[in-house]
């Protein structure tokens, strides 16, 4: 075992408290989970002693494991626990996982973005069960009159060899939690690991099919109003009158008014992301009302000036220019074109990009675009607030509790201390609900109507509300000698409103003349993240690239990787590489031996691309048949390297809906706009992938390893657009320049 000093914070660690009857406060029934449990046979106990905030074990040893970061899919109620579990040493038939209510005085990070999650908590949810583990022996030792070095554990049981005495955790769980936390512990190997590692059902999984309430639509509380909200057509427009006459006279409407989502001084943090800060409630008995008397409000809507306001993100005070006009995608198009033929800000320059691409014997050159994407999750924009005097409590959807205190703290001017704030299952996510604006609309309209609130946004809205994927452009150029080596490398990225460049990735440190530039043109269309922000462009872009290059040298497009990737790992270029050249190789490696790469069918025609993001390596090879004309993706070999595997099918279920995601996004995803107005608001006319669609097969291999968990929802995102674009290539003969591919060329 491996000794580690306790790191986290102390709060973690409250003791000196019996539970009876499985209760505990801070809004959240833990007795929802265990009454699943309870219904699949495992038998609840009478009292539950609490060893730390992670965890509490009954008198007949069932453990019952908090889940401390909010849940849209990516399975870290279940992950997140197992790690808990495998250091507690305890079967994991008898354990109940519950979400843990928000408290980052205890719990530290409770968000859920950038696949940051298990990378994050790994070790402070290690240090949790292995801390109560050490506390249940020195507990078993002083009962026993022995040395806590005589004693082991396994399956939730205490053994001591010598004397044949041993006892279930429930036996000792009220004297362990009278113990002194330990300055230190000792963790398991990565080899010893029995619940790491191994698959472990989704433990909401029953919930969930069986339609349990766990989302935010599900919320309800006695007294409840519904609520929904106007806001402007187009961006680049605001509020300049209403007449709520006739809506205020449709059946089971309470209230229509106008109400601003910050105060005129609020300095907004990194996630109060807004189009629309002046909006119309609509206050009424059901959704049906609200949404229906929503259709007789007479408002007018007139263009803004531009304006600015403080944001205090991550870097500090920030002043945001906000410029005025109704834009069109049209537009975008142009000046971006005219953007990118001007000098950029140079990013990172290695040797003499200018001088080799004079003497190159060869120069490719290509240009790369992408559209506005919207998040279209499953379920729409909701969130419950009840504002009594000076205190909140709200329900809902969200990535990113902590902010979600703070905005509508500063907005109703209560206490942070006085904002609850309980976390639903969320309907998907993708980034879009970081930005959670709405749950301080729901929190001003009831404390406005002085009634608790569920607010609901339609489909439509949900969509139209914004905080979209930027669209982007890059233009990439790569010079060949004499012998087809590269020498040069040149990037130059941009978008609206961000550039997606990573200068520092690959083949960064591979080439000896590197040069990165970027540049932006503002907008008052809203951005924000969209799974694996950035390199869901740059990515797939440079990956495509890659393969022409590798055409034009003549040379097969894995090994020409492999070769510029053996070059960053001896004899790297720079220093500011930030990607590990051994670990990119070894899922190309992986990829291109699972495949049997250059073994494909003549029907059948492959393509593959690797990246680096979020600290974690994935390739895939995707193989495409055309079937009347059209591309069909049948079969993917995907490879990851995420470090330590802990849940491998929940994994395996990961890398199968990035690779379908990114295939969806790559042929059909794309936003527009006309005048500031989205152009797409439901799914008859934003095109998603259908189940008809999907792959025949996705073939998911990790890389072996003990390296602590990195990023996995979001790195096999990017690959999937790339190896989709190579393999339509060698389909159709046509490069896949401009994103969406069905759209550029099939449609």
């Amino acid at each position: 075992m491996t000794t580690a000093k306790i790191t986290f914070g102390r709060r973690s660690f409250i003791r000196n408290t019996i539970l009876a009857g499985g209760g505990l406060t801070l809004g959240f029934s833990m007795l929802s989970s265990c009454n699943a449990k309870a219904e699949e046979g495992l038998q609840m106990p009478d009292e539950w002693f609490e060893i730390n905030a992670y965890l509490k074990i009954g008198e007949n040893g069932v453990v019952t494991i908090m889940s401390t970061n909010p849940e849209f899919g990516q399975g870290v109620i279940t992950s997140m626990p197992m790690v808990v579990a495998e250091e507690l040493d305890v079967d994991w038939k008898n354990v109940v996982v519950e979400q843990a209510p928000f408290n980052t005085d205890i719990y530290e990070r409770q968000f859920t973005g950038g696949s940051q999650a298990l990378r994050q908590g790994w070790p402070g949810l290690r240090m949790a069960g292995a801390t109560a583990r050490h506390m249940l022996k020195e507990a078993a030792a002083k009962a026993w009159n022995v040395s806590v070095a005589e004693l082991t554990t396994a399956a939730g049981v205490i053994h001591h060899e010598q004397s044949g005495k041993s006892a279930g955790y429930g036996e000792m769980a009220s004297a362990a939690a009278q113990i002194s936390v330990p300055e230190e512990v000792e963790l398991k190997e990565p080899k010893d690991f029995t619940i790491v590692g191994s698959s472990r059902k989704n433990v909401e999984g029953l919930k969930i099919v069986t339609g349990k309430p766990m989302f935010g639509m599900d919320v309800k509380r006695e007294g409840m109003l519904y609520a929904t909200v106007a806001f402007p057509p187009a961006f680049g427009m605001k509020l300049k009158s209403f007449d709520a006459t006739e809506a205020k006279a449709m059946p089971g409407i309470k209230d229509v008014f106008s109400f601003k989502t910050y105060n005129d001084d609020y300095k907004r943090n990194g996630f109060d992301t807004d189009a629309f800060t002046e909006l119309i409630a609509i206050v009424g008995n059901s959704t049906w009302e609200v949404m229906t008397a929503k259709l007789m409000l007479m408002a007018e809507w007139e263009p803004f000036a531009d304006y600015q306001y403080t944001s205090a993100g991550w870097g500090g005070e920030t002043i945001v220019d906000v410029p005025a006009g109704l834009e069109s995608t049209a537009d975008h198009i142009s000046k971006m074109k005219e953007a990118a033929a001007k000098p950029g800000r140079v990013v990172r320059k290695d040797g003499n990009p200018e001088e080799a691409f004079k003497n190159a014997a060869k120069v490719i050159e290509s240009t790369y675009t992408a559209p506005y994407l919207a998040h279209f999750m499953m379920e729409p924009i909701n969130f419950f607030a009840d504002v009594k005097d000076d205190k909140v409590v709200v329900v809902g959807p969200t990535q990113a509790p902590e902010f979600v205190e703070g905005t509508i703290a500063a907005r109703l001017g209560i206490p942070v201390e006085n904002i609850d704030v309980q976390m639903t299952r969320m309907g998907g996510g993708f980034g879009r609900r970081a930005y959670n604006h709405y749950a301080t609309e729901a929190a001003v309209i009831s404390q406005k109507v002085k009634a608790p609130v569920k607010l609901v946004y339609s489909r439509e809205d949900t969509t139209r509300f914004g905080v979209f994927r930027p669209t982007y452009h890059v233009k990439y150029r790569a010079a060949l000698d004499e012998n087809n080596n590269l020498i040069a490398f040149h990037a130059k990225a941009g978008g609206i409103p961000e550039s997606p460049l990573h200068a520092n990735r690959f083949p960064a440190g591979a080439v000896d003349n590197y040069l990165a530039e970027e540049w932006s043109i503002n907008s008052n269309i809203t951005i924000g993240a969209f799974r694996a922000p950035r390199s869901n462009f740059i990515g797939p872009a440079e990956q495509m690239f890659l393969d022409e290059v590798a055409e034009a040298a003549g040379k097969d497009p894995i090994q020409f990787r492999l070769d510029l990737l053996k070059r960053a790992q001896e004899n790297p270029v720079g220093e500011r590489n930030d990607y590990d050249a051994a670990r990119y190789a070894g899922v190309l490696e992986l990829v291109r031996d699972k495949s049997g790469w250059g073994k494909e069918s003549s029907d059948k025609k492959r393509g593959v691309a690797a990246y680096f993001c979020h600290n974690s390596y994935a390739a895939h090879v995707i193989d495409v048949v055309m079937k009347d004309g059209e591309p069909k993706v049948e079969n993917v070999v995907s490879a990851m390297d995420c470090g330590i595997v802990v849940n491998p099918d929940a994994a395996k279920n990961m890398v199968e809906g990035a690779v379908v995601d990114g295939i969806g996004n790559a042929l059909y995803g794309e936003m527009t706009f006309v005048n500031g107005e989205p152009q797409h608001e439901n799914f008859d006319s934003y095109r998603m992938i259908r189940y008809k669609e999907a792959p025949d097969n996705i073939d998911v291999h990790f890389v072996k390893n003990e390296i602590a968990p990195t990023g996995l929802g979001e790195p096999p995102f990017p690959p999937a657009f790339a190896a989709l674009g190579n393999a339509l290539y060698k389909a159709t003969g046509e490069r896949y320049y401009h994103q969406p591919f069905v759209k550029n060329t099939f449609g």
